[in-house]
């Protein structure tokens, strides 16, 4: 008798390593004969928060990608021609307009973009170009002035589509860095208040308020650079919504909805045939602008019907879901909170820290041999929340408060047995991180306005290093001195910033998933971890690029202390439901996060 097997191979792919993924085999199941896991391929899609803009508007336009974000112009309810620049985590001053206005059309990239058409008022077709500093105005200006358009392509090649001056127009037009052509084939659908992503010869145009439908529209066109063709239409008729991403591949976010303006936080996905229902945005609001990718989209301003300043971040990630697990380890010896640590899983080392209301610092030391605590020598300054950095035979403790409150600047390194004096920090703080090693460490961070400080240490003298693009305090850490990592704290609020250092300067890395304080992690720039802190248990990896949830701690707590990599962390102290803790976790990866390829398998 033929079997199942037989007729059709494994029902499970049975592979000796992981095979390299992409959206296209989501639900994909195969077993790592290599690590004996079976394993899932997931795609997390989300939205999270971003720093708010310096000025709150409505009616703006959007350009550049999530990391190098332009917002410029508003109506609000008078028109501006402020410029804003974001960075991935915050908000800079940019060059204003030459010609205030709303309502207008924006392309390109944060230091080659392209603003045109508007209301200032009357209606206008001005155009004008960026250079990452200043915006130039192009005597040539749209062959039809008009508001309320859609935008797409680069500076050099953008496209102009739809809008409102006496009438409603499908009016197309291509820019080719000097100057503006009228395409005879305008829009099938002529509309206002709509979209528009992609380039000038890949372009798409969606919703939109529609004399024809009457009220807005779900109709969508795709644009090859010489006429518009019909697309699959959205999941909602709306109107005033932002866009990010390509033709095949775009993204549609806020909006109005079909009986007029009320705010919506919806979102809807485009594979170049047809949308389905996306995740809703934190911040429901409608003349909103966007910019990016897809898979990683900007959304800025936007009216909720007051002006907003918000900013969100879209990211649609793919990985399959971590299989380690928490396990528990020997208690230490000293309960304690806002506790240091250095070393790995299997030799580890605690130091200072506090009991729960403070009013006894302490300088213990204690070192981890895989399964049990035993003293070490105590340190010459008594100290809570002090950075620690290092191995168990080369540690290195700065910074803090001591009792009964004064921040410090005093290092101190240690040995193996003994602590002994190293180079104090040029600013004394409190809450700091720490990554590195004693001979080469990073602090960073910390309870000193504003918050953002860096030093390096080179095993005698700290120096100054490149400041965080988000200060903040009660951060966790990972890394070397050259390539570091910084993620979560408190900077006015609980933040989910990550950032990422090379050395002199900071970049944005990926955001995590859920914001915290009073963390700790460990691991490397490319492969991290991070765990509890805000009194949770959740745990998250990172790539190098993104967050992944993993299984969470057993007990969850806050400002605890940990060491080790990212496929064997130790997690230890900390404050647990009002009271101090003695216990210790265990991390058993590995790390499984997927690069996005093409799936291979054998």
């Amino acid at each position: 008798m033929t079997t199942y097997n037989e007729l059709a191979g494994l029902r499970v792919n049975y592979l000796g390593s992981d095979p390299t993924l992409n959206t296209g085999n989501e639900g994909q199941v195969w077993y790592n004969s290599t690590s004996g896991t079976l394993k899932s391929l997931v795609q997390l899609k989300a939205w999270s928060a971003g720093s708010n803009m310096a000025t709150a508007r409505g009616a703006l336009a959007g350009a550049g990608t999530q990391t190098a974000g332009l917002a410029f112009g508003s109506f609000n309810p008078t028109v501006t021609g402020t410029t804003e620049e974001y960075s991935g985590y915050t908000w800079s001053t940019g060059g204003t307009m030459n010609t205030s206005r709303g309502r207008l059309g924006g392309a390109g990239t944060q230091t080659a973009a392209l603003a045109f058409g508007g209301f200032i008022p009357p209606t206008t077709g001005a155009t004008e170009e960026y250079d990452g500093s200043t915006w130039t105005n192009n005597p040539t200006g749209l062959n039809t002035a008009r508001e309320r358009l859609a935008g797409a392509g680069t500076q050099t090649a953008g496209l102009a589509f739809g809008g409102v001056d006496t009438a409603t127009t499908g009016a197309t037009e291509e820019y080719n860095g000097s100057s503006w052509t009228s395409n005879p084939t305008g829009l099938a659908t002529a509309r206002s208040f709509l979209s528009g992503c992609g380039t000038q010869t890949a372009g798409l145009a969606f919703a939109g308020d529609a004399p024809s439908v009457p009220g807005n529209t779900a109709a969508t066109e795709e644009y090859d650079g010489s006429s518009w063709t019909a697309g699959g239409n959205m999941v909602s008729a709306q109107n005033s919504l932002a866009a990010a991403g390509t033709q095949t591949n775009a993204i549609g976010f806020g909006g109005g909805a079909p009986t007029g303006f009320p705010s919506t936080g919806n979102g809807e996905q485009y594979d170049g045939t047809s949308w389905n229902r996306g995740p809703t945005m934190g911040t429901a609001r409608y003349q909103l602008a966007g910019a990016g990718l897809a898979s990683a989209a900007l959304a800025m301003g936007g009216r909720t019907p007051t002006a907003s300043a918000a900013t969100e971040e879209f990211n649609s990630t793919i990985f399959s879901p971590a299989t380690g697990a928490w396990a528990s380890g020997g208690n230490l010896g000293t309960a304690r909170r806002n506790i240091a640590g250095a070393g790995t899983q299997t030799a580890g080392l605690a130091f200072g820290g506090a009991n729960q209301v403070s009013t006894i610092f302490y300088a213990n030391t204690e070192e981890y041999d895989g399964s049990t605590w035993s003293p070490g020598g105590n340190m010459s300054t008594a100290r809570r929340a002090l950075g620690g950095t290092g191995i168990q035979t080369a540690g290195l403790a700065f910074g803090g408060l001591i009792s009964p409150g004064p921040t410090t600047n005093a290092t101190e390194e240690y040995n193996g047995s003994t602590w002994g004096p190293g180079g104090n920090l040029g600013t004394a703080r409190s809450g700091v991180a720490g990554a590195g090693t004693q001979t080469a460490g990073l602090a960073f961070g910390g309870n000193v306005a504003p918050k953002n400080q860096t030093e390096e240490y080179d095993g005698t003298s700290w120096t100054t290093g490149g400041t965080l693009g988000t200060g903040r305090a009660d951060l966790a850490g990972a890394g070397t001195q050259t390539s570091a990592l910084a993620f979560g704290g408190e900077a006015t609020t609980t933040t989910n910033a990550t950032e990422e250092y090379d050395g002199s300067s900071w970049t944005a890395g990926g955001s995590m998933n859920t914001a915290r304080q009073g963390l700790a992690g460990s691991g490397n720039q490319t492969a991290a971890l991070a765990f509890a802190g805000s009194v949770t248990a959740n745990t998250e990896e990172y790539n190098g690029s993104n967050w992944v949830s993993a299984p969470p701690m057993a007990t969850g707590r806050t400002y605890l202390a940990g060491c080790g990599t990212q496929t064997a962390g130790l997690a230890f102290g900390g404050t647990v439901a009002g009271a101090v803790t003695a216990a210790t976790e265990e991390w058993t990866g590995p790390q499984t996060t997927a690069t996005a390829s093409t799936l291979t398998t054998s």
